[in-house]
């Protein structure tokens, strides 16, 4: 299994008690050659919270990727015609985040990252972390799975009792989706039971 080469647009939405566990997987691909670019929406540019320092995360993520984060429409939109990515990896990807792109809106780096991999005919791979995924937000994942070059890292209901729309990625599953992705091909199973 190798990624050598491959240039991977790294998105981190604001799911933030993902975000410490975020940074292994992203050691992963570069461990497997990938080149990665971190791509940050505002609140985690911006925010800390109870599980981590905003400056201390960004500073990991900019050490471990060796680049700059980007974390503007403007820093990321090269990422569209003149630095092109293989494939825009979103993880975590909220709620708020899938609903955007379900309706084609790129206000934020992370997004303009998408859009450029959509413009370019690229793959989107997708971890959700979404509290209301069964919820309000359910139709937003069905047109984005059924859409072209968008793919879900596999996911389930993480506390089915107390948080019964709740759903979330599999990270331990996001290299493999690297993979199954840059081949065109969506992982499987693609909901699974995490309880």
């Amino acid at each position: 299994m190798t990624l050598t080469g491959k240039k991977i647009g790294f998105g981190i939405t604001a799911s933030f008690c993902t975000l410490p566990e975020i940074l292994e997987p992203i050691k992963k691909l570069i461990d497997l050659g990938a080149d990665v670019y971190p791509v940050v929406s505002n609140d985690v540019l911006n925010f800390s919270s109870r599980f981590h320092d905003k400056d201390d995360f960004l500073a990991n993520l900019s050490e471990i990727t060796g680049k700059s984060i980007i974390s503007t429409t403007a820093e990321a939109e090269p990422m569209g015609p003149s630095n092109p990515m293989d494939i825009m990896v979103i993880a975590p990807a909220t709620g708020n985040t899938i609903a955007k792109l379900a309706g084609g809106i790129w206000d934020t780096a992370v997004l303009t990252g998408a859009k450029a991999a959509l413009r370019n005919n690229t793959p989107v791979l997708l971890a959700l972390f979404s509290n209301d995924s069964l919820g309000v937000n359910g139709v937003n994942i069905m047109k984005l799975y059924n859409t072209k070059n968008i793919y879900f890292v596999p996911f389930g209901q993480d506390d089915p009792f107390k948080k019964p729309t709740s759903m979330t990625a599999d990270l331990s599953k996001l290299t493999e989706a690297v993979l199954s992705s840059l081949e065109g091909k969506q992982i499987q199973p693609s909901i699974i039971s995490k309880h």
